[in-house]
């Protein structure tokens, strides 16, 4: 058995003739695409309802198969020069106690489901991607509270994994955020993809936040939106093809 993560839904475990842990991307119902530490991108059909067999202990939950970053363990038939793998199996691996019913915590796994379906769609191989996401699931998961701004530092520090994490060695007070550059400067850039200084320290106080001193760094909704905007523009400037989410609005409205 192999770990993989399923995008937007899931972290899962597959039995298959792949190698390694690998990232999957998850389109319910119908086909899963893997990207990860295979080369290049696979495809597993899934048979949703009568045509999976679902283990005893979680049978009649099999709505819990396809929340948002749910953990399951499919079991894959990967054929060679095959554009589509049949999934045989899919149970929980497993059970997250929080955030399937948690409307904030949901919200905002749907959300980043979305994010992750898109921006990871050309990831290869990186098995400390997949431990990144893993933790992070568990994490916002068992938290209790505060956790407002847990998008912010998951998107912050998913960048790292795809090279875009920004340079701060040039950050002084005063300077502007270069968007397009991924730097900061004293001079105003030419071009109008970029921040004023007030917005670009604000991006300073992003990068020094992780999930167990986020609580600290206080925002309003108002705040935490630009923020949220911020970055998703900063991703669709660097991605090809990243389009507007969805799921986006859903969420600026779910904190005060």
């Amino acid at each position: 058995a192999m770990s993989l993560l399923f995008q937007p839904f899931a972290m899962v475990e597959i039995d298959a003739e792949v190698k390694g842990a690998m990232s999957l991307l998850f389109q319910p119902f119908a086909m899963v695409e893997i990207d990860a530490e295979v080369k290049g991108a696979m495809s597993l059909l899934f048979q949703p309802f009568a045509m999976v067999e679902i283990d005893a202990e979680v049978k009649g939950a099999m709505s819990l198969l396809f929340q948002p970053f749910a953990m399951v363990e499919i079991d894959a038939e990967v054929r060679p020069r095959a554009s589509l793998h049949p999934v045989r199996e899919a149970r929980l691996w497993h059970v997250l106690s929080s955030l399937p019913y948690d409307p904030y915590k949901s919200g905002i796994a749907m959300f980043l489901s979305e994010f992750l379906f898109r921006a990871l769609k050309e990831e290869g191989r990186d098995e400390a991607l997949f431990s990144y996401l893993a933790g992070s699931i568990m994490w916002l998961d068992a938290c209790e509270k505060s956790f407002s701004n847990f998008h912010l530092v998951f998107l912050i520090r998913l960048s790292r994994f795809l090279g875009l994490y920004p340079n701060t060695e040039d950050y002084a007070e005063g300077a502007y955020f270069d968007l397009m550059n991924a730097c900061f400067t004293i001079e105003k850039p030419f071009h109008g993809m970029f921040l004023h200084p007030e917005e670009s320290a604000r991006i300073v106080n992003l990068m020094r936040m992780k999930y167990d001193n986020m609580h600290l760094f206080a925002m309003n909704r108002m705040e935490r939106n630009r923020c949220l905007d911020i970055i998703n523009e900063y991703y669709r400037l660097h991605l090809p093809d990243f389009p507007e989410l969805k799921s986006l609005s859903v969420l600026q409205e779910l904190f005060i």
